[in-house]
């Protein structure tokens, strides 16, 4: 079965990789990594989907959670992870599975991923509904533990996405929306934390940001709904609404203070010249979209 996939292949322009200089293996590697746009390009309409699934489910009190195992697995944590600080998001609202638990982060747990069986008891665990958008990410495109998590979500009814990297992946039957980016034989044969990875990571960028712009996380092009839980991010919160009111530094430190560090609050007391409580009913009432906050 894994002599039939791309991701398993030989690469044939790196036969000769331990021969190569460091400066030709770093060239051939950006040469190779090139593909991986590409790969993306052709599955714009899938990605699509996938952020339509998870616009949906955030509207109506869902969650989007990632599943896999090994560096797929972890690429999914690590993108659920960053959805808290940059929009301020829960750590319920976007969550990421893996198999082996946490602790396979950071340490070599490759036999859980061939139980379907967890995958489905590991949402089962969190309590999946029907709400809920679940995307599958494997290189290979036949992990059984994604399997058995797809096939446990679409069972429910969920919203169910498959993230692979071969052509007519076994995974993609068991998903609503399958994406497959076709990146081709690794530099390094069979390490899917390479190109693959690299394209499910691109992927994973794609889905979340785009999600989150959907549903008010965003305006202009900054971060509004960010939690400034450091001295940088406190700094770019003031710098953003300076940006996007036209500010000076002191002011926008004020308004800062007095919104209770919430930017989009700070913006809309800034550009109406409104209290913090009415910036706070404005923003409800749109929803959380600065735009249609100012515009009513």
């Amino acid at each position: 079965m894994l002599d039939k996939l791309s991701t398993e292949a030989r690469n044939q322009h790196t036969m000769h990789l331990d021969q190569m200089s460091i400066t030709d293996m770093l060239c051939m590697m950006n040469q190779e990594d090139e593909q991986v746009l590409t790969a993306i390009k052709n599955q714009l309409p899938q990605i699509e989907k996938a952020v339509r699934y998870a616009i949906a489910s955030f509207k109506n009190k869902g969650r989007l959670i990632y599943v896999g195992a090994g560096t797929s697995g972890r690429l999914g944590v690590l993108d659920a992870v960053e959805c808290v600080p940059t929009f301020g998001t829960s750590s319920e609202m976007v969550q990421g599975i893996i198999a082996g638990g946490m602790k396979a982060l950071y340490e070599a747990a490759e036999g859980a991923e061939d139980n379907p069986e967890l995958g489905e008891e590991d949402l089962r665990n969190i309590q999946l509904s029907k709400k809920d958008t679940v995307i599958g990410i494997a290189a290979s495109g036949r992990t059984p533990y994604v399997i058995g998590a797809l096939q446990y979500a679409e069972s429910i009814k969920a919203n169910t996405v498959s993230i692979s990297c071969n052509k007519d992946a076994v995974m993609s039957q068991y998903s609503s929306v399958a994406i497959e980016l076709q990146t081709g034989p690794e530099v390094l044969t069979g390490s899917t934390r390479l190109k693959s990875g690299t394209a499910q990571k691109i992927v994973l960028n794609m889905i979340s940001t785009a999600a989150m712009v959907g549903i008010g996380k965003v305006y202009q092009n900054f971060m509004v709904d960010l939690k400034p839980t450091n001295e940088k991010l406190v700094e770019r919160s003031k710098r953003n609404i300076m940006e996007m009111t036209g500010v000076d530094y002191e002011t926008a430190t004020s308004y800062f203070e007095r919104s209770n560090h919430q930017v989009k609050v700070a913006i809309v007391m800034i550009l109406l010249q409104c209290s913090c409580e009415a910036a706070e009913n404005r923003l409800e009432k749109a929803n959380g979209f600065v735009r249609n906050a100012l515009a009513d």
